[in-house]
């Protein structure tokens, strides 16, 4: 099944839902996601707001694609390397 990924402003509302002390598996079952779901957000988010949401969520996606470049990098390079040492 696809994860589906949550808006930062979706996330931001759950959040204060579950703080203004709406039962957590209430708004599991509203939002569509696991409770421990739910859990994870309070976690890692937070008391945070939507802006801040967005620009983790924006600097994890950045993270990644930019660990990916990396990582292409090395492989050209290591290839090239091997190439060279074969031909001398």
């Amino acid at each position: 099944m696809a994860r589906k990924r949550q808006s930062p402003e979706s996330i931001a509302k759950v959040l204060r839902q579950a703080e203004s002390g709406i039962p957590i598996a209430e708004l599991a079952r509203k939002t569509g996601v696991h409770e421990n779901t739910i859990h994870l957000w309070k976690k890692k988010y937070g008391a945070l707001g939507t802006p801040e949401i967005r620009e983790i969520n924006e600097l994890r996606d950045e993270n990644t694609r930019l660990k990916r470049l990396v990582a292409d990098l090395t492989l050209d390079k290591v290839m090239l390397q091997d190439v060279l040492s074969k031909k001398l």
